[in-house]
């Protein structure tokens, strides 16, 4: 199989080529050049959003091309249409936020929609993911996209600061501010089985949209940060502390305490997705103890410092306010 990787030096697209790679795909990234391309690859040089930023696909076909834009959707759109009549498969990683709330889990991929255009340009994100749905659609057809509506990623490679950010402040262990309850669900997918995934789905010619990421009992935030506690040899001390307490102290879920939501309906949209869709087509996610602890060595291999991506911002409570909210407790 020839693939064709737009982008593939960052967290999902890597994982995506590394699997690719793995497979003996022959595979083809065009990136920017800002990071170290995957070794064995054939790596061409394009900015998507200059105007001779697609120049360097001038010829070569290939059977699956892989997109993981989700900014402007006429990115994708321009690098589809200049694709549509040279590649086989175009797998667009979308996004379970086009779905329009409040969501209905019940209806599944068939869920009512946010707007949106193949022709916008800068546009909030559930809208940027649904116009790129729709560009890869528009050039392609129905027959031969295919839309990865995955929910949360997590995985070695992350370059977010959700999961990253809960190993090194575990790492350094003491009391850590657990939110609550233990047994809240948490619904993700490692990005090495979306990975796998998008090209088993590919290789079989599936198309159409799939709510990509594990079940919604997967796992629960006790479950990951004990696994936390596990892979990194921490002393650190969990201090579960009920949801009322942490939103009444100002403390942001998500954003402060990254990954967790209270229970309510903002934790129901991020973690109730239906997926049974995808598993059906064979989809499967490692256990969470495997991601954490994979996440973890990778990290060392850094000397414990994540990347991050510039254009998100920079997660986790300061260590004054997690401090206070401990002592808070008494």
């Amino acid at each position: 199989m020839r693939l064709l990787m737009l982008g593939g030096s960052g967290f999902v697209g890597r994982a995506v080529v590394n699997d690719a790679l793995a497979r003996g795909w022959s595979v083809t990234l065009l990136h920017r050049g800002n990071r170290r391309p995957p070794a064995g690859a054939t790596v061409l040089h394009g900015d998507r959003t200059a105007p001779d930023g697609l120049a360097a696909l001038g010829d070569g076909e290939w059977d699956v091309v892989v997109d993981t834009w989700s900014a402007a959707p006429s990115v994708v759109r321009d690098s589809a249409r200049l694709l549509a009549d040279r590649a086989e498969r175009y797998v667009y990683v979308s996004s379970a936020s086009v779905y329009a709330e409040p969501i209905d889990h019940a209806a599944a991929e068939d869920g009512a929609l946010e707007p949106g255009s193949p022709d916008d340009g800068d546009v909030a994100y559930p809208y940027a993911k649904r116009g790129g749905e729709l560009a890869a659609i528009g050039a392609f057809g129905e027959a031969r996209s295919l839309l990865l509506r995955a929910g949360l990623i997590l995985g070695p490679g992350e370059d977010i600061g959700r999961l990253t950010w809960w190993l090194g402040r575990i790492a350094r262990g003491g009391p850590v501010l657990a939110p609550g309850p233990r047994e809240l669900s948490l619904q993700y997918i490692d990005a090495r089985d979306l990975a796998s995934w998008a090209l088993d789905a590919a290789e079989r010619g599936l198309s159409g949209p799939y709510n990509t990421v594990g079940r919604p009992e997967h796992t629960t935030m006790g479950e990951l940060l004990d696994a936390c506690v596990a892979a990194t040899g921490s002393h650190a001390q969990l201090r579960w502390t009920d949801p009322e307490r942490i939103l009444a102290a100002g403390i942001k879920p998500w954003t402060e305490l990254p990954l967790w939501t209270p229970p309510g309906e903002l934790h129901d949209f991020l973690n109730g997705l239906e997926t049974a869709k995808a598993f059906e087509a064979g989809l499967r996610c490692r256990p969470v103890t495997e991601t954490v602890a994979d996440t973890w060595k990778w990290l060392q291999g850094l000397d414990g410092v994540a990347p991050q991506r510039p254009d998100r911002p920079v997660l986790g409570i300061s260590a004054e306010a997690e401090a206070a909210a401990l002592a808070s407790q008494g």
